[in-house]
């Protein structure tokens, strides 16, 4: 049973698929927007595709440094990416992760779901805000697409 931890969010973004598929596996623009407000990323390695991974960390604005890993399963052109989030490179893996795109119209309708490793992962992460820091996140997205 996974309903008690997993946290889905979406948003949609006035910006056509294609774009926002563009920004989510370009190694460039990524970087860019990934992260809450006043969040910014350093990478290591970047391989945006099925079987390749991002090794970065997460600077927040007080400087705190949270390493990430994201580990790529299917990425289906237009569709959708499922990955998995590990605690720094190699690190335990704390959620499996998938993204959706939905067309509606000339916007994108953008849903992430994160099945966390254990129920307390997913209290500790609604309990620090996780649901609205993934809204601002994908806020920047839309920015970057130029529909903020």
């Amino acid at each position: 049973m996974t309903a008690d931890r997993t946290m889905t969010i979406e948003r949609q973004i006035a910006a056509p698929v294609a774009a926002i598929w563009a920004a989510w596996t370009n190694p460039e623009t990524l970087p860019l927007w990934w992260g809450p407000d006043g969040f910014t990323c350093r990478t290591y390695r970047i391989d945006l595709r099925t079987g390749g991974e991002w090794v970065f960390d997460m600077i927040g604005p007080d400087g705190t440094v949270y390493p990430n890993h994201h580990r790529y399963g299917q990425m289906t052109p237009m569709r959708g990416i499922d990955y998995a989030l590990l605690w720094g490179e190699n690190g335990p893996k704390h959620a499996d992760a998938t993204v959706r795109f939905v067309e509606e119209g000339k916007a994108t309708r953008v849903i992430l779901s994160m099945t966390f490793a254990t129920a307390e992962e997913y209290q500790t992460a609604v309990g620090f805000g996780a649901p609205a820091l993934g809204l601002q996140t994908l806020g920047k997205l839309a920015a970057q697409v130029g529909a903020g």
